[in-house]
């Protein structure tokens, strides 16, 4: 009896180790249980997500958040991105003002201060690239624009963004660090808009980052300039305190900062963080 109740006493071991194990990992044979597949790239999303993910991003990151929210999309059937692209300071006020969204994307740490100190984000901001100022001129350079000195001629139309915006603020940056004073024809609210002057024949250059002219193809030319190293944008991403759709968000956020997303950043010309 007593090699009986041994006996029985094992076999329930062994069940309730099993069962422990099935909490854990699965203890089931192969043949009981799917066969495991890799997630796929930038995905850190539960086995199954839906619903709308609303990014709040920077304008500067408008081709390259899109084609990722494509690709989003295709890996979550049932989910849609909608983004809204706009200035960083822009945005920065709809959140803080109450506009439902997920996922928020600056062009630089003090616009994304404004949300944090606000209350507005979940847990910490994380740098996702960088970004470089360059100008744009118009197409073949008939101007001959080689630096930031020669944008002070006087019968140059040169476009800047507005100084609250990051590109703006980087711009103010990179003229004081080359001793230049320009007077612009006008300042726009964000990246796009001043590019665009130049698309439009409106002005003769604009400084922008360097993924705007690249998205730009042959609308415009790229000029680089030394000064340019010493405005540098960090651009920070964080989920929202009160994102409708957190688990979505968390792995658009994931997406990002996965390698595929960084691929497809650095590709239209960012700077690995």
């Amino acid at each position: 009896m007593r090699h009986a109740d041994r006996t029985r006493w094992t076999l329930r071991a062994a069940g309730a180790g099993c069962a422990a194990l099935l909490a854990l990992s699965g203890c089931a044979s192969s043949d009981d249980s799917p066969s495991a597949t890799p997630e796929t790239s930038g995905s850190a999303a539960p086995a199954k997500l839906s619903g709308e993910v609303t990014v709040f991003a920077a304008a500067s990151l408008k081709e390259s958040f899109t084609t990722l929210g494509e690709e989003f999309e295709k890996v979550h059937p049932g989910t849609k991105v909608t983004f809204s692209f706009g200035g960083s300071d822009a945005l920065a006020a709809s959140i803080t003002g109450g506009a439902p969204a997920d996922v928020f994307a600056a062009a630089s740490p003090r616009t994304m201060r404004i949300v944090t100190e606000a209350g507005s984000i979940s847990g910490a901001p994380a740098t996702f690239v960088r970004n470089q100022l360059e100008i744009a001129t118009l197409p073949g350079n008939p101007e001959r624009i080689d630096s930031l000195e020669d944008l002070t001629g006087p019968d140059l139309k040169v476009v800047l963004c507005d100084r609250t915006v990051p590109c703006g603020a980087a711009a103010q940056k990179a003229l004081e660090a080359g001793d230049v004073e320009l007077t612009p024809v006008s300042y726009e609210q964000d990246v796009k808009a001043a590019l665009n002057k130049v698309v439009l024949n409106e002005a003769d250059a604009a400084v922008v980052y360097k993924t705007d002219v690249k998205a730009a193809g042959d609308k415009v030319a790229g000029v680089e300039f030394p000064e340019s190293a010493e405005a540098v944008n960090d651009y920070p991403i964080a989920l929202l305190k009160d994102a409708p759709n957190a688990a979505a968000a968390k792995a658009f956020i994931a997406l990002v900062q996965s390698d595929e997303g960084q691929k497809v950043l650095t590709g239209a010309g960012f700077l690995n963080p």
